[in-house]
């Protein structure tokens, strides 16, 4: 089952691929409409929306799953469900492809709330109690993006449709579409875990590496921002851009300061791609709608990569994600070390590889914007930060001595593993400036300032040269100061976002039960009713067993007493 799969996401991936080029040079746009249903003056119509957007995305998704499925057969060749897993990946796939071409709400939800429902399936697939945590906080959060796109659906009921398409360039001025805009930038907030939804994102991890790959390149936190560029134009000048750019840029910065404090291999990645997203968000706030689309395509390439590769090297170790007790992989694991250093490397911005393109433009796009310079700082030094955990990552795993028990099996032997990561690495080279010569065919000049201009150069190397040296100090002085542990605490629990989203929730509520349930069903309303009643009928209770156990001493007592009655009205 996994080998037809991967042959048929494959060829369905290169041939959209090759139609969405063909759209692209052509300027062409397919709007289907399908009538499912007529009855009576009611008709159910199914559009779907096939541009070159669309198409070069859904073939992006279907390469990544389908890689994504050939290595999972590796990966996870000892589970008994295997084929259960396969199943609800292509269910996943499935519902990013409804999302990705539908021009109406309604099925925008369909697909939306599939990939919700899906992704708590594959959270909550090794069924123990953390995955369980994690996969309620996933699905809760993003309970409130439906919520916003359901309270849109009904906005919507203004226009003669739900095709927002029809209407987004004549009516973006209005009341009413600000309001639709509004929500479904909550929606996309929510999806693509920007603050003060974050915390979701790295939970998330507790799903298998293969599922990571694909959540965290193109599917679901990637809806968000993909909803985001079709709904463009209601960004465009108005308060709600200026609100999601510094939101954004302070899940980009947040994200990048916890990836340096974190010890998990995989929350190190998830952290990096919340970093992504909120790049992708802060430059979509800016209006540069076909910039984030860029960097969103490039990003799934690598950041695919770079978890297919910690899956490999979290096989290797026995399950184990700590990096401290990870080093000298390059010795070990040459292959498997090269394909993790490209990754690397190009979520960096490393010249010539994918990452660059799309992060060197869009950071020139800010210098050359009318931006203020807390937005320009969040933007510069969350790059440098990026590759500070980058090179750190690379310090603990690549180099030194293995820190691990003596008795491995570290080495490159899973050569299905190994294909899969080859596909992608040479997409992830190549893929950057085959998109760039294809989305911006006339060269961008973006004339700046010489030292303007070095700046992304320099902040890069800045970032690069701390992260590999503070990484074996880091240790030995948090550990020693009380002061520097509290704040090594604080960035590293994401501002504490997970404790206030699961605790900080929660608590208030459930002290309100328990106050209630004392109050009132252990309080007065308990002495009042069930128990009041309880003893009332215990007491009559009494009374007629004692009649019944002296019944001829009441018989005739009772007939004494009638008799004084009677003859009392007698005599009255």
């Amino acid at each position: 089952m996994c080998y037809v799969s991967f042959i048929c996401l494959i060829s369905l991936s290169l041939n959209l691929f090759l139609i969405g080029i063909n759209f692209l040079m052509m300027d062409y746009v397919l709007f289907i409409e399908w009538d499912i249903i007529s009855l009576n003056s009611v008709s159910v119509v199914m559009t779907f929306l096939f541009d070159w957007m669309s198409l070069i995305f859904m073939s992006f998704v279907l390469l990544i799953s389908s890689l994504v499925i050939f290595y999972s057969t590796e990966y996870m060749e000892e589970d008994i469900n295997i084929n259960r897993f396969i199943l609800l990946v292509l269910m996943f796939v499935l519902s990013m492809m409804l999302l990705i071409i539908s021009p109406n709400l309604i099925s925008i939800l369909l697909g939306w709330d599939g990939l919700g429902l899906v992704s708590y399936c594959l959270v909550i697939y090794f069924q123990n109690v953390k995955s369980y945590n994690a996969g309620m906080l996933t699905a809760l959060s993003n309970r409130i993006g439906d919520v916003a796109l359901l309270l849109s659906i009904a906005w919507m009921l203004n226009y003669g449709s739900w095709n927002y398409v029809f209407y987004l360039d004549m009516m973006y001025n209005s009341f009413e579409m600000m309001l639709i805009g509004v929500l479904v930038g909550l929606a996309g907030m929510t999806k693509s875990a920007q603050i003060p939804f974050s915390s979701w994102l790295p939970a998330a991890m507790a799903a298998p590496t293969p599922v990571s790959a694909l959540v965290h390149s193109s599917t679901l936190v990637t809806a968000g921002v993909y909803l985001l560029i079709r709904f463009n134009l209601l960004l465009m000048d108005n308060w709600y851009s200026g609100v999601l750019l510094l939101l954004s840029g302070l899940t980009m910065f947040m994200a990048g300061l916890g990836a340096n404090f974190e010890y998990d291999l995989k929350k190190i990645i998830a952290l990096s791609t919340l970093s992504q997203l909120g790049l992708m968000m802060s430059i979509l706030s800016m209006g540069f709608f076909k910039l984030a689309f860029f960097h969103l395509l490039t990003h799934a390439l690598f950041k695919a990569l770079l978890f297919m590769c910690a899956g490999s090297i979290i096989h290797n170790m026995n399950n184990s994600q700590d990096i401290r007790l990870m080093g000298g992989l390059s010795y070990h694991m040459p292959l498997t070390s090269s394909c993790l250093n490209v990754a690397n490397l190009a979520l960096c911005g490393m010249p010539f590889l994918a990452g660059f393109y799309s992060k060197d433009m869009i950071l020139e796009a800010v210098s050359l914007s009318y931006i203020n310079s807390f937005s320009f700082f969040l933007f510069f030094f969350s790059t440098g930060l990026t590759v500070c955990y980058s090179f750190r990552l690379v310090y603990y795993t690549m180099t030194g001595e293995l820190n691990c028990s003596s008795l491995h099996m570290l080495s490159d032997e899973g050569w299905i593993m190994l294909k899969g990561m080859l596909g992608l690495l040479f997409m992830s080279i190549v893929g950057g400036s085959m998109l760039n010569w294809l989305i911006f065919p006339i060269p961008l000049i973006i004339c700046l300032p010489y030292y303007l201009k070095l700046l992304t150069l320099f902040v890069c190397f800045l970032g690069g040269m701390l992260g590999y040296l503070i990484s074996d100090v880091s240790l030995y002085f948090f550990n020693k100061s009380l002061t520097l542990y509290f704040f090594s605490f604080f960035f590293g629990s994401m501002w504490f976002m997970p404790h206030i989203s699961t605790y900080g929730i929660i608590n208030y509520f459930l002290w309100l039960g328990y106050s209630a349930n004392k109050s009132f069903d252990h309080g007065w309303s308990e002495y009042m009713g069930g128990q009041m009643l309880y003893y009332s009928l215990m007491n009559f209770s009494k009374v007629n067993q004692l009649i019944q156990n002296n019944n001829l001493k009441i018989y005739l007592l009772t007939f004494v007493l009638w008799l004084i009655i009677l003859v009392s009205f007698i005599f009255i």
